[in-house]
């Protein structure tokens, strides 16, 4: 906890680690996509890695630094 925290709450990530937090998990999706879609030979799994990828980076909660 930093100095000016309240005990009971949990510190809030900076704007900058929120962002790249979204960029890993977009970047983990293209690649989830792509693989899977490869394999499958169905290109629409790309769209849905990156939606995945979007949405976990959006709810993880970036590491404390």
């Amino acid at each position: 906890m930093s100095k000016g925290s309240k005990p009971g709450k949990p510190e809030q990530p900076t704007p900058q680690a929120r962002r790249k937090q979204i960029i890993v998990g977009l970047v983990m999706g293209a690649v989830v996509g792509v693989v899977i879609g490869a394999l499958t030979q169905f290109w629409l799994w790309v769209p849905a890695g990156l939606a995945l990828g979007l949405a976990t980076g959006a709810i993880m909660k970036p590491p404390a630094a």
